[in-house]
C-alpha cells in the first residue's frame, strides 16, 4: 500500500513514527487527545496564527491563550510565555512561522518549570533544523500539514509525530479510528493535484486563489479552510478523517532521490536560493532581510516583508501579475470579526496585530525562477514608497 510506503518515506527521513490524517489540523486534534486535554484545560499559542489551531483546541472544550510575538521571528515571544501561564495550563504550541522555528530550549525551560507539555507547530516548519535537530523531533509532539503551500503538498495531509511511547500509542489508536475519506474527496483533491500542477502558475495565480478560496469556503471544494470552520469554532462531523492512497501517492515523489539528493531537499535548497535573492534586493533597496537566529535553520516557506499600505500593495501586485501570500491577515488568519468566539481579544497582542495588518509574504516556491526573481525587484524598486519606514514600532516592542 502506497500509505505504508509513504510512512517509511518519512520515518526514514525524520527518524520519528509517523501517524498520517486528512489535515495537519486532524493531526494537532490527535495530539491533544492523546495528552489527554479536556475541557477547561488551556493552551498557549502566538497570537499570530491561523484559524485552524485554536479550532481543534476549543473542539475539546479546551480554550486557547493566545501570546503576543517577537517583533523580529514572528515567532511567539518566548519572554511573554511565563505570565500566561496558570494551573489551567497544559501545553504550549511552539510554531515554526514561515519556516523558522521556535526558541525551543527556553520554551521547554518553562515546560518543565510547569509541568506542560510542548507540541511543535510544523505547519511551516518541515526540512528546518533547530540546533541541528530536525524540526518536529526536538519537542514532546509535532504536526506537520502537507496542505497546497506548504513545504510539500499531498494537496491536503496532516503528519503527527512524537518521541514519547504512550502519546504515540493513543496517536496509532486514534488513527486506526479515522474515517476514510470518501471516494468522490479523493475524486476531487485528484483532480485539484492536477489543476495545481498543471494550470496554476504566477500569471494565473490571484484568479487561482480567489476562485480556490471562493469554492471552498462555499463548501464546493475540498479546501484548505472550509466555510463553517471560518464561521465558528464547532467540530464539524466526521473531522476525525484519515489520509488515503491518492496524498500518500503524491507524497512518496518528494522522497524520491535525485542525484542522490531527496527531492524534498531540492526543493527546500531551492527556496533558501530564491530567499538569498530576495536578501540581496532588500539591501540594494536600503531594507533589513529577515532576522534569522543561529539557533535555527530557515527554510524560507514564505519570504515576509512589511508594507506600508498592504491593501494597495496586493491591488499594484495583481494589476502587475506578481505573486504575493497574505499569511497572516490577522492573529488567527483569515479572521476578520467575532475574535471572542475563539477567546481572543483585539488589543493586547500588539505586535501580532501590527504584523497582520502589514506582513506580505514573497513567493519562493519550485516556480519561482531568477527571471521572476528580477521581475519582483523591478516591482519592489517601483514601489519603493509603499514599503519604505515600515516596521514594527519602538513602543510596541515596548509594551
Amino acid at each position: 500500500m502506497k500509505i505504508e510506503k509513504f510512512k517509511e518515506s518519512i520515518k526514514n527521513y525524520i527518524g520519528l513514527e509517523p501517524f498520517l490524517f486528512w489535515k495537519g489540523r486532524v493531526a494537532l486534534y490527535a495530539i491533544l487527545k492523546a495528552i489527554g486535554i479536556k475541557e477547561g484545560d488551556e493552551i498557549i499559542l502566538p497570537a499570530f496564527t491561523c484559524v485552524v489551531v485554536p479550532n481543534p483546541i476549543i473542539y475539546l472544550g479546551a480554550k486557547p491563550v493566545y501570546v503576543d510575538i517577537d517583533s523580529k521571528t514572528f515567532n511567539i515571544d518566548v519572554n511573554k510565555i511565563e505570565e500566561k501561564i496558570t494551573d489551567k495550563t497544559k501545553a504550549i504550541l511552539a510554531q515554526n512561522t514561515f519556516g523558522l522555528s521556535s526558541d525551543l530550549d527556553k520554551i521547554k525551560e518553562l515546560a518543565k518549570k510547569y509541568n506542560l507539555w510542548v507540541i511543535e507547530d510544523c505547519a511551516h516548519g518541515f526540512g528546518g533544523t533547530y540546533k541541528g535537530q530536525k524540526n518536529g523531533t526536538v519537542a514532546d509532539a509535532a504536526f506537520y500539514s502537507t496542505q497546497w503551500n506548504k513545504p510539500f503538498s499531498t494537496g491536503l495531509g496532516g503528519i503527527a509525530v512524537t518521541k514519547n511511547k504512550e502519546i504515540a500509542q493513543k496517536l496509532k489508536e486514534l488513527e486506526e479510528k479515522t474515517i476514510k475519506p470518501s471516494k468522490k474527496e479523493e475524486l476531487m483533491l485528484k483532480t485539484l493535484l492536477n489543476i495545481r500542477e498543471k494550470i496554476v502558475s504566477s500569471n494565473t495565480y490571484w484568479f487561482a486563489l480567489k476562485t480556490y478560496r471562493f469554492l471552498s469556503e462555499k463548501n464546493i471544494i475540498v479546501g484548505s479552510s472550509q466555510g463553517y470552520e471560518l464561521e465558528k469554532p464547532t467540530m464539524p462531523p466526521n473531522f476525525l478523517k484519515g489520509f488515503s492512497e491518492t496524498q500518500a501517492k503524491k507524497g512518496i515523489e518528494y522522497f524520491e532521490k535525485i542525484n542522490g539528493e531527496y527531492k524534498i531537499d531540492l526543493i527546500i535548497k531551492h527556496r533558501k536560493k530564491i530567499a538569498n535573492c530576495y536578501k540581496e534586493i532588500l539591501s540594494d533597496l536600503g531594507f533589513e532581510p529577515p532576522y534569522e537566529p543561529d539557533y535555527a535553520e530557515h527554510t524560507f516557506l514564505k519570504f515576509p516583508l512589511l508594507v506600508k499600505n498592504r491593501e494597495k500593495f496586493f491591488y499594484l501586485a495583481e494589476k502587475e501579475k506578481i505573486e504575493l501570500g497574505d499569511w497572516f491577515l490577522s492573529p488567527i488568519h483569515p479572521i476578520q470579526r467575532n475574535f471572542e468566539l475563539w477567546s481572543y481579544k483585539y488589543g493586547k497582542n500588539p505586535i501580532g496585530e501590527f504584523a497582520s495588518r502589514h506582513i506580505v509574504n514573497l513567493p519562493t516556491h519550485e516556480k519561482i525562477d531568477e527571471n521572476y526573481v528580477d521581475k519582483i525587484y523591478n516591482f519592489l524598486k517601483k514601489n519603493k514608497d509603499e514599503i519604505i519606514g515600515c516596521r514594527v514600532p519602538d513602543n510596541l516592542k515596548e509594551g
